[in-house]
């Protein structure tokens, strides 16, 4: 398996690669053997006892969940998914009567009441508790909750240090859950972090309670039931024990304890029975329970425990009387009248009813709930910790304090990184833009748990200081410095889950990850075959399969590719190949002009964002790049701007400048082709009306282009969709990490149209050609129906350059400082980090996993292509530059080899 003599997994012998010898392509062609017996779901339910939500899961899933049609949804810990009959259920709800504000006493008023009342009863009996033990208080989502407690409890702040309150909380907590701290410490609280071996080293010693009648200092302990980073589930018996003073260090603390349990991520697919497990404040959001509504949680308070908050400020509905003229305020006495400040989001709370409705009906109860994701979470662990490389290296590392053996101790979370076949971290990003080309949708990150992550990545306090400077910050794309992970890849199962779900997941790994041949280490795979005990009462949750089973239940997958896959000789003679053209000593200086004849192929503009190219013989250049191009968008009905990511047939949108004229004529087929003026409005006609959005995180100012243009692109694209045009005195300025060009800050800041990252993007026709030869090579296509069919021009239009230049070699523009094309100057900025837009062909909007797939394996997993160009021209100059095709260009290389950062970077 790759381990050392002490893995209980290690073998003399390699894992074998599956399937044997000439036997991959009988199986998938015929469609027996190994290959149809992992695939069949009657084999899963064989190995994990299929529980959780009966034999109608499917059924339910194509009933009630549509929309997941060729989708892997495996993001159910950030938020789980709505169904269809709950909205629709809450929508006749609506309709059909009439709710006032509840803080009236009109009969609409009261129906709210009575409404919002049955749901807080609702909540309460799904906990398995009851009004006279738990109190709700509504809030806008669990870290309200959160904030609520710490701006509330009474902490206790002394001129002595040992009768101050004291704020402990576990690392590895969400970032609203440590956020705590920042309320506590202001009102004079110490705070104390624990790693959770930290608690376990006390628990079975005898620590006798000492007395502390005269002691009233108060303290608080929070955890989460279940980290959202690794779905570790922590003991709910430390509720009871840190609360009597049985584990360190809290029972060498005088005062009394009480404990907040973050339940958020728990209570989304496990039972909580608060009549056991009484902790003295739950936080949760509904949304991560059954989809709907989104900005509603609810902090549940155990009632004896409820004078420990305090309330400072006083809202619409929680005083019983105040005066406005004098410092007089008495608050309701109900716990939730006091904290529920103003008219609570009403129709949110009757939407709960209906969510819980959904999910007892759907799946008969959280327990169920549990067994299904869980089940599917093993089986996935297991495949994938068995998985290794052709050389015996194992593809991923998954972060997690157990072995996935029993519900009672772990979530339906999988979370790891992808390793190489060097034993190299895969970034986190890669892996994202990888995943969205098989509508893969998973988290990447540290998902809001610093302490988590540190603790499973290895990520020291001094590291996490060094990787902001480095210029990381929570929820970028700069998955690695200096080759070390700054987070890690998600997935996690809800209830609509299916065993297909995991069965992509795990073929999308092997298909993009894998260094071919794939193996399995079988000591690994023969945990499915072992029986494990659910309860400690009954039947276990797995059965015995015959032997030699679980070979069968993993080598499914790998037959699938395998008989798909061969080795890729161009990427791995590439060295050698660029080796024979390094020969010419005069293509080797690192500093040169005119060595190589390079010229400029093609010119392509974009007027419009994300529609098609124009293609043109010469161009001016304007002072965002080439005249017009990407001076236009289209945005959605809220005004966001659209891209071929969510609407790939915007490319079917045909525009064409006419400089003479000075019209822009827009073409779709099964349209009558529209005109507009290429001068900007000045309002004198009609009102101008302005739009704010955003594009790639920078803020932009646009002019709406009119209602008529508005319906011809709504009828196209068949949604509501409006033509904005960047407004000509707005300035946009060049992102950040494109300002240094070769150590040296630029002069001014140069002015960008509506671009994503710089004025030009370059690409290289040599790259394109190596490119298109290796997926060739690889069998892959982009969309057609052979590898043959793919042509150059097609691979070109989907990298969607300004400038296509030619020159000898491929991949030699990375290592270029400037470029001059027919006496205009350029700097390059930065390389193109590309996404999954690439694998949408620009001819019919079609989605494929080519080329993005073939770049990744094929360049060293660089997922950069082309780069991107800035020009600034001289201060004194008079008159506008041209580009043509043709001109030569001469270069110079960087001075010194260091890697230029691309736009993720």
């Amino acid at each position: 398996c790759g381990a050392s003599s002490r893995c209980e997994c290690h073998r003399p012998r390699p894992p074998e690669p599956w399937p044997p010898a000439g036997a991959a392509s009988r199986h998938a062609m015929e469609g027996t053997g190994p290959l149809a017996e992992l695939q069949d779901l009657e084999r899963f339910k064989g190995a994990f006892k299929y529980q959780g939500c009966g034999k109608g899961v499917e059924a339910m899933r194509a009933r009630e969940f549509s929309r997941l049609t060729g989708i892997t949804y495996l993001d159910h810990g950030g938020a789980t998914l709505y169904s269809h009959s709950q909205i629709n259920h809450f929508y006749q709800d609506l309709a059909e009567n009439i709710y006032g504000n509840p803080h009236s006493a009109n009969i609409a008023s009261r129906l709210t009441h009575d409404t919002i009342e049955r749901v807080r009863y609702r909540i309460l009996q799904h906990f398995n508790t009851s009004p006279e033990e738990y109190t709700i208080i509504f809030t806008s989502g669990s870290t309200a909750a959160l904030k609520l407690v710490a701006e509330s409890f009474q902490w206790i702040c002394t001129e002595s240090g040992d009768s101050k309150s004291q704020f402990c909380h576990l690392t590895d907590n969400h970032t609203s859950a440590v956020g705590m701290r920042g309320l506590s410490t202001l009102a004079g609280a110490l705070t104390i972090p624990l790693n959770h071996n930290e608690i376990y080293e006390d628990k079975n010693k005898d620590i006798p309670v000492g007395t502390e009648e005269n002691c009233h200092t108060h303290h608080l302990f929070c955890y989460p039931a279940q980290s959202n980073f690794s779905g570790t589930k922590y003991p709910f018996s430390w509720i009871k024990d840190i609360k009597s003073k049985k584990l360190s260090p809290f029972s060498k603390i005088p005062g009394k304890w009480y404990v907040l349990m973050d339940a958020a991520s728990f209570v989304s697919t496990s039972p909580l029975d608060l009549g056991l497990h009484q902790a003295d404040f739950i936080p949760i959001s509904f949304y991560k329970i059954f989809g709907f509504p989104t900005g509603l949680g609810a902090l549940l308070v155990k009632n004896e425990s409820g004078q420990m908050l305090r309330k400072r400020y006083f809202g619409g509905g929680t005083a019983a009387s105040y005066l406005s003229g004098e410092d007089f305020y008495v608050p309701k006495q109900s716990i939730s009248d006091r904290f529920e400040d103003g008219t609570i989001s009403f129709l949110d709370i009757i939407a709960v009813n209906h969510g819980f409705d959904a999910l007892d009906k759907f799946t008969g109860g959280m327990q169920n709930i549990m067994l299904h994701t869980f089940s599917l979470a093993r089986y996935t662990y297991i495949i994938l910790s068995g998985m290794r490389h052709a050389n015996g290296t194992p593809v991923s590392r998954i972060y997690s304090d157990n072995k996935f053996e029993t519900p009672d101790a772990q979530g339906p979370i999988i979370n790891m990184n992808v390793l190489d076949e060097k034993g190299g971290i895969v970034g986190y990003a890669k892996v994202d833009k990888l995943a969205n080309l098989y509508n893969i949708h998973l988290r990447t990150g540290c998902f809001c748990n610093t302490g988590g992550c540190q603790q499973h990545l290895g990520i020291s306090d001094e590291d996490v200081k060094k990787n902001l400077k480095a210029g990381h910050v929570c929820g970028d794309s700069l998955d690695l410095i200096d080759g070390r992970p700054t987070g890690s890849v998600r997935i996690s199962f809800g209830y609509m889950s299916t065993f297909d779900d995991a069965q992509t997941f795990l073929k999308f790994i092997i298909n993009c990850f894998v260094k071919q041949p794939v193996c399995f280490d079988n000591g690994i795979l023969s945990k499915l075959t072992q029986c494990g005990t659910m309860k400690e009462s009954d039947e276990s949750w797995a059965e015995n399969l015959p032997d030699g089973k679980a070979k069968k239940m993993a080598s499914e997958i790998a037959i699938a590719h395998n008989s798909a896959r061969t080795e890729d000789p161009l990427y791995q003679n590439s060295s050698d190949n660029q080796s024979e053209l390094n020969k010419n000593s005069t293509t080797s200086k690192l500093i040169y002009y005119d060595s190589e004849p390079i010229t400029l192929a093609n010119i392509y503009l974009y007027p419009i964002k994300s529609c098609a190219a124009v293609e043109v013989k010469k161009w001016p250049i304007g002072k965002q790049g080439l005249l017009y191009d990407r001076n236009w968008m289209i945005v959605n009905q809220n005004g966001v701007c659209l891209s071929q990511k969510q609407e790939p047939r915007l490319c079917l949108i045909h525009p064409h400048i006419d400089l003479d004229q000075g019209i822009m004529t827009i073409n779709a087929e099964g349209m009558d082709p529209i005109i507009m003026s290429l001068e900007e409005e000045d309002g004198k006609q009609l009102p101008l009306q302005f739009c704010q959005t955003k594009v790639c995180g920078d803020r932009v100012k646009g002019l709406d282009c009119g209602e008529n243009v508005a319906r011809w692109i709504s009828a196209f694209l068949g949604r509501r969709s409006f033509l904005i045009r960047q407004c000509s005195n707005f300035h946009r300025t060049l992102k950040k990490q494109h300002m240094q060009v070769q150590n040296q800050a630029l002069i001014q800041s140069p002015s960008l149209s509506l671009v994503n990252e710089a004025q030009y993007l370059l690409i290289n026709k040599a790259s394109i050609l190596h490119l298109k030869e290796q997926i060739l090579q690889r069998g892959g296509t982009c969309d057609s129906n052979s590898a043959e069919a793919l042509t150059t021009e097609e691979l070109i239009h989907r990298f969607r350059a300004n400038l296509v230049i030619s020159t000898m070699r491929p991949y030699e523009e990375d290592d270029w400082a400037v470029i001059d094309i027919g006496g205009v100057s350029f700097q390059i900025v930065g390389l193109c980090s590309r996404c999954q837009m690439i694998c949408i062909n620009q001819e019919n909007g079609k989605r494929s996993s080519e080329p993005l797939q073939t770049l990744y394996s094929s360049r060293d997993r660089k997922m950069t292509f082309g780069a991107y160009l800035l020009h600034q021209p001289p201060a004194t100059s008079g008159h506008c530059a041209i580009l043509a095709v043709g001109s030569q260009a001469y270069v110079r290389k960087r001075e010194k080899r260091t890697t230029i950062p691309s736009a993720g970077q």
